[in-house]
C-alpha cells in the first residue's frame, strides 16, 4: 500500500486518499473485524503521512469514507441515526488520527451522503468535506437523483466541495459537472472519472481511456469548474502525471470548455489554474 500512494505522490497528486473506503461497523463486521475499526483507519491515516513525509512532498491525506454497505430507510431497515453514528464512529478514528480532509465517496443514496456529512459535522465542525456521489450511464444514480438535484442537497449539508466519481468515463463526468454548476457557481467542485467503462477481455477487466486521454479531459474539467480532478477505477500514476502535466502546462487564465470536449448547454465557469489546486490552503 505504501508503494501505491508513493507511485501517485511522485506522479503529481496533491491528495492522496487513506486506504479506508470500507473500513466502517457494518462492512468490517462481515469479516469479525468491527473491533479493530479503530486501529484500521487509524493505520491507513498513519501510512498515508509516512509515505508523504518520506517523499519531501506536499500532499493533503484525504480520510477516505465510502457507503456503509447497507440500505438506509426509507429503502431499506437502517435508520438515518443509526448511519450517522457508524459514519461518525469511523470519521473520529480518523480525525483523531490527523486527517487534513475527509472525502465521502462512491455514493448513490443522498439519504446516506446527508449523514455521512452531518456525522462528519459533528465529528470536526472546521474540517473539509468532500461529498461526492456516482450515477448509472443514463446519468442519475442508482436510487434515479439527476445530478442537479444531488448537487442542492449536497449544497443543503452543507459539504465543501460537491462532488461526482466513478460513473462512466471523462466524458460523462465532464457532462455532469456542467449540470451541476449552475446549482451554485461558488461553491467548490470534484470529478474523479474512471478510466472509461470497464471491458471484460479474456476473463480480465479491462478500462479503456488512457493517460493522454485523462489529460485532455482535465483541462476540460478545469474549465468546468472542478477545482479538484483525479481519477477513480481503473486509473493509475500515468493517468495522474498526465493530468498535472495538462493542467500546470495550460495557460493561467480562462479558458474555454475543454476544446473540442465541450457540453455547451450551460456558460462556461470563469476559473484559473491556481484555483484548482490551492483551495485547501486558504
Amino acid at each position: 500500500m505504501a508503494e501505491i500512494h508513493r507511485e501517485y505522490v511522485d506522479a503529481g497528486a496533491q491528495i492522496i486518499q487513506t486506504n479506508t473506503f470500507g473500513a466502517n461497523r457494518f462492512k468490517t463486521g462481515t469479516c469479525g473485524l468491527e473491533n479493530k475499526l479503530v486501529d484500521i483507519n487509524t493505520a491507513g491515516v498513519e501510512l498515508a503521512r509516512r509515505v508523504i513525509m518520506a517523499s519531501f512532498k506536499q500532499a493533503f491525506i484525504a480520510g477516505d469514507v465510502g457507503p456503509l454497505g447497507v440500505r438506509l430507510a426509507p429503502f431499506g431497515r437502517v435508520q438515518p441515526e443509526q448511519a450517522r453514528e457508524v459514519f461518525r464512529e469511523q470519521i473520529t478514528a480518523q480525525v483523531k488520527a490527523g486527517i487534513d480532509l475527509l472525502i465521502i465517496e462512491t455514493m448513490t443514496d443522498l439519504y446516506e451522503v446527508r449523514e455521512a456529512i452531518n456525522a462528519a459535522h459533528d465529528v470536526d465542525p472546521n474540517l473539509p468535506v468532500l461529498a461526492s456521489m456516482t450515477f448509472t450511464r443514463d446519468d442519475r444514480t442508482l436510487l434515479g437523483d439527476e445530478p442537479a438535484k444531488v448537487a442542492t442537497r449536497i449544497h443543503a449539508a452543507d459539504a465543501t466541495v460537491i462532488g461526482v466519481n466513478c460513473s462512466g468515463g471523462p466524458q460523462q463526468i465532464l457532462r455532469i459537472l456542467k449540470q451541476m454548476y449552475p446549482i451554485d457557481p461558488r461553491r467548490r467542485f470534484l470529478g474523479h472519472a474512471n478510466a472509461g467503462w470497464p471491458e471484460q477481455v479474456s476473463g480480465r477487466i479491462f478500462y479503456p481511456a488512457t493517460p493522454d486521454y485523462f489529460g485532455d479531459y482535465a483541462l476540460a474539467f478545469w474549465h468546468a469548474g472542478a477545482k479538484i480532478i483525479g481519477g477513480c477505477c481503473g486509473t493509475t500514476p500515468q493517468h495522474v502525471a498526465a493530468m498535472r502535466k495538462s493542467i500546470d502546462a495550460a495557460p493561467d487564465e480562462p479558458g474555454t470548455n475543454g476544446f473540442i470536449l465541450a457540453v455547451n448547454e450551460v456558460e462556461e465557469p470563469q476559473v484559473t489554474k491556481n484555483s484548482q489546486v490551492n483551495f485547501l490552503k486558504n
